[in-house]
């Protein structure tokens, strides 16, 4: 896949974070991290989390931080090395394992995990099912992730993109939840304005269109055109004896 061979570039994996989530990118930063918290809940002592296409560890720190068990797993090992450091850095050295992986074909037993998270994963995904379906067979309980949406200004720019971005409509991502035998629990939407607006803009400037954005995004009109879904599913439970 180009997304895959665009994100394990040394230089991508280097500028990753400055480039995505400085100036108005710090406002998506927030959203998404507010989106995994609240969809995880209170973190207790023991709760195994898997990060999918843990990348740089944002969500990996963040989650670390706050008590998870967490092991995240990424394709690139330059991603991985400055997830490391981020952890390193924050002093969460001894509490994160990170592992060189393919997502779709997880090193780890079935119903291994509490929860696993897969952010900015599946608009990489030219046959996303099988991936589903195998964050599925390792967790005990959840699955979280989003997607880009096919209803959304994004269709205006995601051919510009250098990896390319596969979006979604809504009954796709039902099927494919039905596909992997998994059940919605939740979902959410936001961001009317897509990614790549807020990232050009510097984050004072940026503020007033985020505010603006969210007013849109809880109209039913808003809600129905937002660029981005966060999916928080529920596997089936296990035929224990």
């Amino acid at each position: 896949m180009k997304g895959q061979d665009w994100y394990q570039a040394d230089e991508v994996a280097e500028e990753y974070e400055d480039v995505r989530f400085s100036g108005g990118g710090e406002l998506i930063d927030q959203r998404e991290k507010e989106a995994v918290l609240s969809a995880l809940g209170p973190i207790e002592e023991g709760h195994r989390v898997l990060e999918v296409a843990c990348g740089t560890g944002r969500f990996t720190t963040m989650l670390a931080d706050r008590g998870a068990d967490i092991v995240g797993i990424d394709i690139s090992r330059e991603m991985l090395e400055q997830g490391r450091q981020k952890t390193a850095n924050a002093g969460l050295s001894g509490t994160v394992e990170f592992v060189r992986g393919d997502a779709s074909r997880l090193p780890f037993p079935d119903d291994h995990f509490d929860s696993v998270v897969a952010m900015r994963f599946f608009h990489l995904m030219e046959d996303p099912i099988p991936f589903l379906s195998e964050l599925c067979r390792v967790s005990a309980n959840q699955v979280f992730f989003d997607t880009f949406n096919s209803r959304s200004l994004r269709t205006l720019y995601t051919w510009l993109l250098p990896m390319g971005s596969r979006l979604y409509a809504e009954e796709q991502v039902v099927d494919m939840l039905c596909a992997a035998d998994m059940t919605l629990a939740g979902e959410n939407h936001d961001f009317v304005l897509p990614y790549g607006f807020y990232r050009e803009l510097p984050g004072p400037v940026a503020k007033p269109f985020r505010l603006v954005d969210s007013c849109i995004g809880n109209t039913i009109p808003g809600d129905y055109v937002a660029s981005v879904s966060y999916w928080d599913a529920r596997v089936p439970a296990s035929d224990e004896t």
